[in-house]
């Protein structure tokens, strides 16, 4: 049985932390454009507006009821067939990942929206408010603070599924694992590198969250 040795790892080691930045990076644009989207699509799923409510929920179950590789395979390879031209890897992840961000974050928005007493709503009518006003400046910011830790949720399981985009071809973390494999011939320690480096940086900013959530319930 061959012995395990990272000091193979240390000469490619630059490249494990672009890597990491690089799926960083996706990532915070992907949650990003998903809570611009989930925002949109989660206060559209209550709407009163039969059309309105039913394309928002058409949007959230198709999103949620297909993988997320295959939504990325179709915007790097599928959509320049329509388009007539090709879209580059790191807008198509980012993208890819926003969008699939978006109908997770819609029933988070949504949640939080549900989670407000309903007599905050009523009380902000009655004192001549509309609708959107009444959202805006009462219930939102209510709910912000209940979606706060499903939307770190969320910034995690992106920031792992970020590693799909090596599929495009995109030298993220996990890509530069394949480099560095494919280099040495040595798989075990640069996809264990790759995996101690998501697990750091995963770890890392659940704890960030956790101070964050303390925070705001001694706030309350």
């Amino acid at each position: 049985m061959d012995k395990l040795n990272f000091s193979i790892v240390i000469p490619y080691i630059h490249l494990f932390f672009r890597g990491a930045l690089t799926a960083f990076e996706i990532t915070l644009l992907a949650v990003l454009i998903g809570i611009v989207i989930g925002t949109f699509m989660g206060m559209g799923k209550m709407s009163r507006i039969f059309a309105v409510r039913f394309l928002c929920s058409a949007y959230v179950e198709i999103i949620r009821g297909t993988p997320l590789l295959v939504q990325l395979l179709i915007f790097y390879f599928g959509l320049p067939q329509i388009l007539g031209f090709t879209i580059p890897e790191f807008p198509a992840a980012v993208l890819a990942l926003g969008i699939n961000s978006g109908g997770y974050v819609a029933e988070i928005v949504r949640g939080g929206i549900l989670a407000v007493d309903k007599g905050q709503m009523e009380a902000a009518r009655s004192l001549g408010m509309t609708y959107s006003q009444a959202m805006r400046y009462i219930i939102l910011p209510q709910a912000f603070k209940k979606m706060i830790p499903p939307l770190g949720n969320e910034f995690v399981t992106l920031l792992k599924n970020s590693s799909l985009a090596t599929t495009i071809g995109f030298p993220e973390l996990t890509r530069a694992a394949q480099i560095v494999a494919g280099n040495t011939y040595r798989p075990f320690e640069p996809y264990l590198t790759a995996a101690a480096f998501y697990f750091v940086m995963t770890v890392s900013f659940s704890w960030l969250m956790s101070i964050v959530e303390r925070r705001l319930a001694a706030s309350d």
